[in-house]
């Protein structure tokens, strides 16, 4: 409490110890002949050695400029010099606003195409002259790829790779860190997490047509929230223009694995008051795709026994590894994205303005899955003439095989259908004043993010029959019927209805002071200070219920409608038939709260461990200088204290002496930690093209929150029991970073760097058996130590030195090496497995794209390649899983009617790229997922 204090009255103390200072202020917007803010143009005054750099909004501010008048000059890279003079009264703030024209100031060397400032320009100009080693990329680089969700975008910056959920990229990982290892912010505030047991934000739960800029921070600064062990990606909105902007977007296309259409639609509108003081920006984007997904999954053993006539010592075998569960799934899926944004601001005077930003995503999944499995039996019910093995493989055993169909209620939203309405919402309300020579900010946000699924059903028809296993490619693997049952062998095993909701609510609060200071006399410096405090709710609430038909009317797969999926057109392969499946209408309209017909169970073991409540509480505070050493050579150093509380609550179920749910008991816990983390950024411009960057920081990462819940649930159908933990430790990481960036004047980038990460206290999901029950036991726990180095090296320019039309070709390419090793993880048996790599790092990662771009018409085609990693650990090294390397191809194409209207098209994942797991070594599929190609065409049109 004493720090908190202390920090509170040194915070109020700097803001009003230069309330009276004599000096004045310049504060100015710098736009483009479009009314469209610049970004990164280096503001200064060369007399006095006082300069900065435009932010997001074109903005810039010096502080304590003595009073008379000087030459405001403004650089940006591939453009000329310009120049403006300004007058510098004592205890006034001067108010500038300057355009700078392509038509006029562009370099000889530089071939403008369209209208304004390109996108390239805008976005190595921010990175260009940030302290800290960072990426940019702006809207208009991102509506050149054929991107739908800002995760899709996202996978083109160097370091970034992106798991794939249904065909888009979902969840980012950043230098080979795991996503709940990275911080994704919206306008700098942190975005709440969806999903249920960890923090994980949904990348494609945002359009890219709603974001202006995509920054990832790779070296965080003191003033930025230090859980972010790989980056900090942080996605601005758009401002409120300085003038009228109008654009609007419609299209459609097709999904070749459906065969069904493509909608997306999308506007933007905004305008400022002619004195400049009230503007706003409001925009909306929607996207229905109605497409699918044609999946077969393996779970893989290199054990077998059976049953010689004694069950308490049943009978093993060697064999070779073989798939001991199997399925074949068919998604049918509507995903409709929503997004909406209205942002505004207002400036009362030449200090004092204030905005408000929200943003809203509403994105509903309407899923169907008809999965058929077919997994081994219990060694106890296994006979010596059960089964085969022939040269070690066993090639035919029986097996439990299931029919399953996963759906909902008729008519709404859901449409027979499993309906995923997942919300994120923003709401910032923020201000930035001037209080004599002290620049004043501050913030603060609500966020929420939610995941509903009501009335999920599943209807489940099981038999038990012999069953070949195909042995020739583990690549593919296979389970066939040795004779085929009829659908009167399939009996009714479960009917059930569960209803999940999950939220997470965080409010951000936040403020900085920063005042201009000149440690060395060599001008153009800053200290900084700032609060910050952030409160975080995250809860589950589920419930499942059990449901017995009281008439036979169900009791076989033959008693009821049914849909059936051939293999012909199955993208994995014609040798893989879904089958038969009880219908999704069916299924729908059955009234199973009709207790003349259904009788109900809740049961509370499937779900009571599932639910919890966490409260995170994190307070803040930091202080950081940023100095020029020489005329070439600056430095920012800083230290940033964080102090997390969190308590937690779970429920712990209880069972039997036979097994049987015997209720539950409500856990609860409570902890607390504080990090004291340190960072220096050094930045050497070694000419004006030239630029040397070097960081030692130091970061961390929070546990899941279900992980620091106190809870046990046990699955007695897979045999498993998942325990919380509420002594974890949280990640924390030193890291150092090395950069080289060569900026061409045609508007490009060479660049070349390497980084060290040195982790301590890395979670791993340890896995054990469990003595009682035999079952297998996770639960989260800490590892010693995990490192990572690698090296990045990125390219990016028009080729503008070819003679004629080649000149309008353009290359954009970079490349990410890294290796990883963790200690401290146990396998099964508790003995340490030696080094391994760190979940989620992949080695080798590649970006490139070829474009072609005229006055008319552009052309692009983009590959994104990411090389296999460890993805998840097991008990041994056999059980651990593995992501598979993935290269995306993608083409897209456009036209240019005139100034203001285009026309568009896309091809997306040309090579028909699956999502694929493997169990040990890369030839044992554990998953294989095909969403096959798509396309769209629309049209753009674009007001200034």
């Amino acid at each position: 409490m004493n720090l908190k204090i202390t920090l509170v009255t040194l915070f109020v103390a700097f803001n009003f110890s230069f309330l009276f200072a004599q000096e004045g202020v310049v504060r100015g917007t710098i736009t483009d002949e479009n009314g469209i803010y610049v970004p990164g143009a280096s503001v200064m005054i060369e007399e006095l050695i006082k300069g900065t750099v435009t932010n997001f909004d074109g903005e810039f501010t010096l502080l304590d400029i003595p009073e008379g008048t000087y030459e405001l000059s403004v650089k940006y890279l591939g453009y000329q010099t310009i120049t403006e003079e300004v007058e510098i009264a004592a205890n006034e703030t001067t108010s500038v606003k300057l355009v700078l024209n392509s038509a006029e100031t562009t370099l000889g060397t530089v071939q403008i195409i369209g209208n304004g400032l390109s996108a390239q320009a805008k976005a190595l100009n921010s990175q260009k002259n940030k302290t800290n080693i960072t990426n940019i990329v702006s809207t208009e680089q991102i509506g050149k790829f054929p991107d739908a969700n800002i995760g899709d975008a996202a996978k083109r910056i160097p370091g970034i790779t992106m798991q794939v959920d249904q065909g888009e990229a979902r969840n980012i990982i950043v230098r080979g860190l795991a996503p709940q290892l990275n911080s994704v912010t919206l306008n700098g505030s942190r975005i709440p997490s969806a999903e249920g047991d960890n923090r994980n934000v949904q990348m494609d739960l945002i359009p890219s047509d709603m974001i202006q800029t995509i920054e990832v921070s790779k070296a965080v600064t003191p003033d930025m929230d230090a859980d972010a062990l790989g980056g900090s990606v942080n996605l601005v909105t758009r401002s409120a223009p300085e003038s009228f902007r109008l654009s609007a977007t419609v299209g459609s296309g097709m999904n070749f694995i459906t065969n069904k259409r493509i909608l997306n639609g999308s506007f933007l509108l905004g305008d400022r008051t002619k004195d400049g003081k009230f503007g706003y920006m409001v925009s909306a984007s929607i996207n229905d795709n109605d497409f699918g997904s044609d999946n077969v999954e393996a779970e893989w053993s290199n054990e077998f026994e059976y049953n010689n006539g004694d069950e308490d010592n049943l009978e093993e075998v060697a064999v070779n590894p073989y798939a001991e569960t199997f399925e074949i799934r068919k998604y049918l899926v509507q995903r409709v994205r929503r997004s909406f944004s209205a942002n505004f601001d207002y400036r009362f005077n030449e200090n004092n303005s204030i905005y408000f930003k929200s943003m809203y995503n509403w994105r509903d999944d309407r899923e169907n899955r008809f999965a058929y499995s077919s997994e081994i039996l219990d060694g106890e019910d296994i006979n010596a003439g059960d089964f085969d093995i022939e040269n070690g493989n066993l090639t035919r055993f029986p097996a439990e095989v299931v029919r399953e169909t996963k759906g909902g209620v008729p008519g709404g939203r859901t449409q027979n259908r499993r309906l995923e309405d997942q919300r994120m919402q923003n709401y910032t309300l923020g201000g930035d004043h001037i209080f004599g020579n002290v620049k004043f900010d501050w913030m603060g946000s609500y966020a929420k993010a939610s995941e509903e699924r009501p009335q999920e059903r599943y209807a489940v028809y099981a038999s038990e029959y012999q069953i070949n296993n195909h042995v020739s490619n583990p690549e593919e693997p296979l389970h066939t019927a040795v004779q085929n049952p009829s659908l009167s062998d399939f009996e009714l095993d479960e009917l059930t209805e569960e209803n999940q909701y999950t939220e997470e609510e965080d409010i951000n609060v936040f403020a900085n002071a920063e005042l201009a200071s000149d440690f060395f006399g060599n001008g153009d410096g800053i200290v900084k200070f700032g609060l910050r405090g952030r409160f975080k709710n995250k809860n589950r609430d589920n419930n499942f219920f059990e449901y017995s038909p009281l008439s036979d009317a169900y009791n076989t797969l033959a008693d009821v409608p049914t849909r059936t999926y051939a293999g012909d057109d199955f993208l994995a392969g014609s040798q893989y038939m879904p089958g038969v499946f009880a219908s999704t209408s069916f299924l729908g309209n059955l009234d199973l709260n009709n207790s003349d017909l259904f009788e109900r169970e809740a049961i509370q073991d499937e779900y009571l461990s599932e639910n919890f409540e966490v409260k995170e509480n994190v307070y803040a505070a930091y202080a950081m200088a940023n100095q020029k050493l020489s005329d070439k050579l600056s430095v920012l150093a800083g230290i940033r204290v964080e102090s997390t509380q969190i308590e937690s609550t779970g429920n712990e179920v209880i069972y039997n002496e036979d097994g049987d749910f015997d209720g539950s008991m409500e856990v609860n816990d409570e902890s607390n930690y504080t990090n004291i983390l340190p960072s220096v950024h050094f930045k050497y411009d070694l000419n004006d093209k030239t630029v040397l960057r070097f960081a030692w920081t130091n970061t961390l990462s929070r546990p899941n929150y279900l992980d620091l819940v106190p809870y046990q649930a046990i699955n007695n159908e897979d045999e498993e029991i998942a325990v919380g933990n509420t002594e974890l430790d949280p990640t924390t990481s030193m890291n150092f970073d090395f950069m080289a960036e060569y900026y061409f004047s045609s508007v490009g980038l060479l660049s070349g760097g390497i980084f060290y990460k040195d982790l301590d206290s890395f979670i791993y999901t340890y896995v054990v058996e469990d003595d009682a029950t035999g079952y297998d036991v996770f639960q989260p726990l800490n590892g010693d130590d995990a490192s990572i180095y690698g090296a990045e090296i990125s390219f990016q320019r028009q080729l503008d030195f070819l003679p004629g039309f080649a000149k309008n070709f353009s290359i954009y390419t970079n490349y990410t090496y890294l290796h990883s090793t963790a200690n401290g993880i146990r396998n099964e048996d508790g003995d340490l497995r030696g080094e391994l790599d760190l979940p989620g790092s992949s080695p080798n990662m590649f970006n490139a794209s070829l474009s072609y771009s005229d006055k008319k018409f552009s052309a692009r085609l983009s590959g994104n390649f990411s090389d296999a990693y460890l993805d998840e650990l097991g008990g041994n090294a056999f059980e651990d899983r593995y992501y598979d390397e993935q290269f995306f191809l993608d083409f897209n194409v456009n036209f240019s009617i005139n100034k203001n209207l285009t026309l568009y098209g896309s091809l997306n994942n040309i090579t028909n790229q699956p999502l694929r797991y493997y169990q040990g070594v890369s030839s044992r599929t554990m998953q294989m997922e095909f969403y096959e190609r798509r396309l769209t065409v629309g049209l753009k049109y674009d007001l200034y």
